[in-house]
């Protein structure tokens, strides 16, 4: 197992690029299996997530062609469908969560998909209703073998569009229905629908592939289903949550960071959220630029009620991003409430912070009270365990800004997310380094 050894208190300054985003990535690259002609996507992140989307892809016939590091295409004409029966094939599924996007376009266009019960994170519960619900709604039935824990999906006669209310704004959930839909007969309308920049990107690229999708950044979608579609060019967006984990790391620790070519126009409430901490964010161009933080307060709402931090669907503060905005409370002026309302496990890393010097009350499974140092008391390194990825840069930061040398085990859980963390860093002048 991999680990970082850092040696915190290190000053951090220049310029770093957010790769492309992760959970994107996972959608367009299943949308490559809608159509038989060659899709060619640009700025794919180079992580353990992808890579082993990749891979799966390949392992069922997509024929890949590497033009350089994050840009490749993919073409799904001669499909082993008969591997997805293979043991092989369901282990690799079984770890990682994003092969259950492969149910859409594989039924879609195939008429059945098999799928084991997906891993990913350990952050609570993450149900597969939504997807499922969906997908039943347009025609498909499910058979669950208990045993093999294997999902069976068949529509031997097509799907058929249809109106539905979806029971949650799953973004994944969403991606898989819109995947299945652009190729039912008729149209299908999805209410309360996810419509995070992911899902806009991947509606945007499958219209330039033939599809017919309408109310796109909006919880409203409305598809005609067209009976092929062909391929295209995409380009990923830069990884807003990588975005928002630099910009708290340049506020614990950085002497001055720019953050280039951010998309700043989809980044969202997470500019402001950050600012609520008291967090100077400068808008230049398309750059971020974080200066020296001696000092920043955490402010108080209008009525100067204490402050509260909740994840919500977009265009709420998503929920990849608490870990980090908690981490850097711990060096404010003040105190907050982080609420974590839509996974149940996500703040169990906190116990690492304590053990740090933070001063942090874990309330239950979803919130917890953090009391600001001020920058007058420094965390201390110490020995800790990445339970998943963003609690994982989130410790990495927190290990950055401590006096002291800091070790982090499991940072493979770090690497599904983000691409050279340890060379990007260092070229900022981190203290940082792998031991195999």
């Amino acid at each position: 197992m991999s680990a970082f050894i850092i040696e915190g208190g290190h000053p951090l300054k220049g310029e770093i690029t957010p790769q492309g985003a992760k959970n994107e990535a996972l959608q367009v690259l299943c949308a490559a299996l809608l159509t038989s002609e060659p899709v060619r996507i640009k700025n794919i992140p180079d992580i353990a997530d992808v890579a082993n989307q990749i891979r799966l892809l390949e392992d069922i016939g997509v024929k890949v062609t590497r033009h350089s590091r994050d840009e490749m295409t993919f073409q799904a004409d001669e499909l082993n469908l008969s591997f997805l029966e293979s043991d092989a094939y369901l282990t690799r599924s079984a770890r990682l969560r994003g092969s259950v996007m492969f149910i859409g376009p594989l039924v879609a266009r195939y008429g059945r998909a098999l799928v084991s019960k997906p891993g990913g994170d350990q952050i609570g519960r993450r149900r597969l209703d939504t997807h499922f619900l969906g997908i039943k709604k347009l025609g498909a039935d499910f058979i669950y073998d208990r045993q093999r824990s294997l999902f069976d999906i068949r529509a031997e006669k097509g799907l058929t569009g249809t109106y539905m209310l979806l029971d949650e704004a799953s973004v994944t959930g969403t991606a898989n229905i819109i995947m299945a839909a652009v190729l039912a007969k008729g149209r299908t309308t999805i209410y309360n629908a996810a419509c995070e920049p992911y899902i806009q990107q991947l509606c945007r690229m499958l219209n330039t592939m033939g599809a017919h999708i309408s109310g796109i950044a909006s919880n409203l979608l409305t598809i005609d289903g067209v009976e092929t579609l062909h391929g295209t060019e995409h380009l990923i967006l830069p990884d807003m949550i990588e975005v928002g984990s630099f910009i708290g790391m340049a506020a614990m620790c950085g002497e001055g960071i720019r953050i280039r070519n951010v998309r700043y126009d989809q980044l969202g409430i997470i500019p402001y959220t950050f600012r609520r901490l008291g967090i100077e964010v400068q808008h230049d161009g398309d750059d971020i630029f974080v200066p020296r933080q001696d000092h920043y307060e955490i402010d108080s709402f209008i009525d100067g009620s204490f402050m509260t931090l909740a994840d919500a669907p977009w265009p709420g503060l998503t929920p990849d991003l608490l870990s980090v905005l908690l981490v850097v409370s711990t060096q404010a002026k003040g105190s907050v409430l982080i609420h974590q309302k839509m996974f149940e496990s996500r703040l169990f890393f906190v116990d690492k912070l304590i053990d740090m010097g933070a001063q942090i009350i874990l309330c239950d499974p979803h919130r917890a009270v953090v009391v600001g140092h001020d920058k007058q008391r420094p965390l201390h390194g110490g020995r800790m365990t990445s339970p998943d990825i963003r609690a994982g840069i989130a410790l990495l930061i927190a290990a950055l800004s401590a006096k002291g040398v800091s070790r982090i085990d499991n940072i493979g859980q770090i690497d599904r997310g983000y691409q050279d963390i340890e060379q990007r860093l260092s070229a900022l002048g981190a203290v940082i380094r792998r031991e195999e």
